[in-house]
């Protein structure tokens, strides 16, 4: 999506550690405008499919799952990090790491959420080492439901997340690629 490498080499930052700060526009301020049009992309790329459930990962992921389901239709559904006293102990969970926060989440989602059957679309912000789709994918699993794919907004392509799952055969859809960035520079390359 061009529009989308556009809006990061205008907007985003580059820091030291391979981190790609899109706050202004994908995950801590929301350009809602913008993002109602990367959930068209992805309606666009998974329609027909059956799709009947959107599921992301707190907090980040959020925002975006939720404008792509309206072109569904459909629910979304988010994996929590904690536990709190209105989840019931009847919960699918698995562990994520988070690279960006250096620590590893045991993400739940109440079952009465995810059901056999469901063929489950998962939608996330950014994709890098592929901790949090995985984590993610093993819910749905468990569910007994079908990953029918995952759009992600932005894909750290030279980290090996993206490849290793798309060997697994899941339909993995990146709305940017990013190649290479320079923290020095603040340059960002893209996958053509």
């Amino acid at each position: 999506m061009k529009a989308l490498e556009e809006k990061i080499c205008k907007e985003g930052q580059v820091y030291p550690g391979n981190v790609l700060k899109v706050g202004s526009f994908l995950n801590h301020q929301i350009d809602v405008p913008f993002m109602c049009e990367c959930g068209r992309e992805f309606y666009k790329e998974f329609s027909g499919l059956g799709v009947n459930k959107i599921l992301t990962i707190e907090a980040s992921g959020i925002a975006i799952a939720v404008l792509t389901a309206q072109y569904f239709g459909v629910h979304t559904v988010f994996a929590k990090k904690s536990k709190t006293s209105n989840i019931a102990d009847n919960v699918y969970s698995a562990p994520v790491k988070s690279y960006t926060h250096n620590v590893t989440n045991q993400v739940m989602i109440e079952k009465c959420y995810l059901n056999p059957g469901d063929k489950v679309l998962i939608i996330d912000d950014f994709l890098a080492h592929g901790e949090a789709l995985t984590g993610l994918i093993k819910l749905v699993e468990d569910a007994g439901a079908e990953v029918i794919g995952a759009g992600i907004v932005i894909e750290k392509a030279f980290q090996e997340g993206g490849t290793a799952l798309r060997e697994k055969g899941y339909k993995i859809v990146s709305l940017a690629r990013v190649q290479s960035m320079d923290a020095k520079t603040g340059a960002i390359t893209f996958v053509d």
